[in-house]
């Protein structure tokens, strides 16, 4: 059994996406209506450094994500019988199931990296080499208040989110204690964290406004770790901003339902994140 996943925020580079923007002209088109900008010139010249902003990074992850997914479905129709996203990648993973559309996606997407860029003084870091047990009774014991597990991404890669000087305090903590190594992330705020609380709640509105349809393909939540309820679209999008990825636990909800091939757009990220998995 075949699950496809989407990876998230960080992965953003310049010229990816490729060749995907010329295959799917009306969906380019279709994205550039809405975002106001060509997302090919950014993915491709990466302009002021735009890709580095959350609020460009997420529409134009998203839709090389879509684009990706677009010619797989299309080269093995019936292949996937689940799909799953980390963070931001669980919209392609609703829009790949049939629960959105591209174009509702992609407006959520974008709403979503604005209320977003708005939280500042943040950071995020990666940790590698250590279980996320010990990455949280380490954090207990510096006593850093507004630092936070973000992600739980492998039996040994945990990401931490939170206030920047605390967390750079909290990450030479948690490198002391043994972790192999501790590396900032290419993102702009605490994502996945208490501290996107105002985010989310601006963002209440917008997604109870949206309709979720039923689907003909499951999603397994990154945010819950189980099979994404579409009844329930707008609690538990809403909920991601400011609560931890649980990749972990995702992962193993895909291999209980019978998942033995992953397969992964834009990137080889969450491939390695589940080879670590046991």
């Amino acid at each position: 059994m075949h699950a496809l996943v989407f990876p998230g925020q960080g992965i953003q580079r310049r010229g990816m996406g490729g060749d995907l923007f010329e295959e799917f002209p009306e969906l380019t088109a279709a994205a550039d209506e809405i975002l106001g900008y060509s997302v090919a010139d950014l993915c491709s010249n990466n302009g002021d450094n735009r890709l580095s902003d959350t609020r460009f990074a997420q529409p134009a992850i998203y839709v090389v994500n879509a684009l990706a997914a677009h010619r797989l479905v299309l080269e093995h129709p019936g292949r996937y019988s689940f799909f799953a996203g980390h963070s931001l990648g669980e919209y392609n993973a609703l829009v790949a199931a049939g629960v959105l559309s591209f174009e509702a996606g992609l407006g959520l997407v974008r709403q979503r990296a604005t209320l977003m860029s708005k939280v500042t003084g943040g950071a995020m870091a990666a940790v590698s080499g250590m279980p996320a047990t010990r990455v949280e009774s380490t954090l207990r014991t510096v006593g850093q208040p507004h630092v936070f597990i973000a992600n739980r991404n492998s039996d040994s890669q945990t990401t931490i989110a939170g206030d920047r000087m605390q967390l750079q305090l909290a990450a030479r903590a948690i490198k002391n204690a043994g972790a192999a190594n501790v590396a900032m992330l290419n993102v702009s705020g605490p994502f996945h964290t208490p501290l996107m609380a105002p985010a989310e709640k601006s963002f209440a509105a917008t997604l109870r406004a949206c309709h979720f349809a039923a689907g003909h393909t499951p999603v397994v939540s990154s945010v819950t770790g189980s099979v994404f309820d579409p009844a329930r679209a707008a609690r538990v999008l809403g909920r991601q901003i400011a609560s931890p990825v649980d990749w972990v636990r995702t992962v193993h909800t895909l291999r209980g339902a019978g998942v033995t091939r992953f397969e992964e757009v834009n990137g080889a990220i969450l491939t390695k994140l589940i080879d670590g998995i046991r």
